[in-house]
């Protein structure tokens, strides 16, 4: 479909490059001879609300500039680049380059630098986080994303919050360096960076990072085409909803994010493991909004799509779900809906061995311990945390969820078997 010339137009590229998505979103409008009342009929808002987003340089509302943006035609590439984040000064990225080239230079010093940032602290690290979110740093040139992309997501999977935290800045840098290209593959690599980044943000329960950084997931996603990418971000920012009680609008996302992926077809693996991912979380989405009859049937749907999955899923696959980690989804499933006895007994047969990282090993231990603790049964309690803990000790220490059963534990049965245990190897980690 050809694109409008006004798009091409240097007014176009101006507001683009000066990062006023209002602005094209106005010129689109009065390109159309609408009025105010007229656009915010055709995408569901006042008027006013129109001409707020307008004037705004800040994003407010990512889903409404999405929306009065497809409304007026502005095109995806152009909304991209007035939604990118301002580059570095020319000052800095001097100083970031150079630092980042001595560091590569001498492995042990990269080692030493990285080991530093992460002893700093997550506070420090979320941080040089936001530095890297409101104005994108200079490319480090570190050496190939996808080696680096698969060793961040190894992070992740072993509950290494701290090290995947200090990543992210340079990945950030690198991969937003890379889309550069156009090319829809690395357009698709920026959006899993940013889904990653929502992904351990959640974890750290720092849900108004990780709506930012799921945002620009999707919008990324979007402009790759690739469904894949699309569903990745549309969960994680479904997760992010729902933590700030939106479950409407979570379980609206994710339903229309499945139909989505169910209607490409589900022709490869890799789009059947999506599948029942999506499932899985639309499953725990609608459990958490009390809606157990379809929780319940989402679960078994789930496990119709996930029976021809292997039980180890291939080194890199985006959506790493087997049999077993279905399961274990169900036992999350019972516990929102507030039967501790169901969820027990969903989980029973389930064993660490069938899970091949450290963050599922470990996410059987804290899945479990917070039904036996709605179960009120404190020493059973505290030894799936444990065992969770010696999976993967991030599940348990930096959760925030989590971090407060191990308190209440410690407060209200100090002497139960294993508190103490759990208590002390939690409060005294580095």
């Amino acid at each position: 479909m050809p694109v409008d010339p006004l798009w091409n137009s240097t007014t176009a590229m101006e507001l683009a490059a000066q990062r006023r998505p209002g602005a094209l979103i106005r010129l689109g409008r009065q390109h159309h001879a609408w009025t105010l009342a007229v656009l915010a009929d055709r995408i569901g808002c006042s008027p006013a609300t129109v001409s707020r987003l307008e004037r705004r340089t800040g994003i407010a509302d990512l889903a409404l500039v999405h929306r009065a943006a497809r409304e007026v035609g502005v095109p995806g590439r152009v909304l991209m680049t007035s939604l990118a984040p301002p580059p570095s000064t020319a000052t800095r990225a001097t100083r970031v380059t150079a630092s980042q080239r001595d560091a590569e230079e001498d492995p042990m010093r990269r080692r030493t630098l990285l080991t530093a940032t992460a002893a700093a602290g997550p506070a420090a690290l979320l941080m040089s986080l936001d530095d890297a979110l409101a104005s994108t740093p200079a490319p480090s040139g570190a050496g190939p994303l996808d080696g680096r992309l698969t060793g961040a997501r190894a992070l992740y999977d072993q509950g290494a919050h701290a090290r995947l935290l200090a990543a992210l800045p340079g990945l950030i840098a690198d991969a937003h360096h890379a889309v550069a290209s156009r090319r829809n593959l690395d357009q698709a690599r920026l959006s899993a960076v940013y889904s990653l980044a929502s992904a351990v943000l959640i974890k750290l329960g720092s849900y108004d990072r990780a709506r930012l950084t799921a945002d620009r997931a999707r919008t990324w996603a979007e402009i790759s085409g690739s469904p894949l990418a699309a569903a990745a971000a549309a969960r994680e920012l479904a997760i992010v909803l729902r933590h700030q009680d939106q479950h409407g609008a979570a379980q609206r996302l994710m339903s229309s994010a499945t139909d989505g992926l169910e209607a490409s077809g589900l022709r490869t693996e890799a789009a059947a493991a999506a599948y029942a991912q999506m499932l899985c979380t639309l499953a725990y989405t609608a459990a958490r909004a009390g809606q157990r009859s379809e929780a319940l049937a989402m679960t078994e749907e789930a496990r119709r799509a996930a029976r021809g999955l292997p039980q180890a899923a291939p080194p890199g696959r985006l959506f790493a779900i087997s049999p077993a980690a279905v399961d274990l989804y169900a036992v999350g499933v019972h516990w929102a809906l507030g039967d501790a006895g169901a969820a027990l007994d969903a989980g029973k047969n389930l064993r660490p061995e069938q899970f091949p990282t450290a963050e599922r090993k470990a996410r059987l231990g804290t899945d479990m311990a917070r039904a036996w603790w709605a179960w009120q049964r404190p020493e059973q309690t505290a030894r799936a945390l444990l065992d969770a803990y010696r999976a993967s000790p991030g599940e348990v220490r930096d959760r925030p969820a989590i971090r407060r059963i191990v308190t209440e534990l410690a407060e209200g049965h100090p002497r139960a078997g294993c508190v103490r245990e759990l208590h002390t190897a939690v409060t005294q980690a580095v």
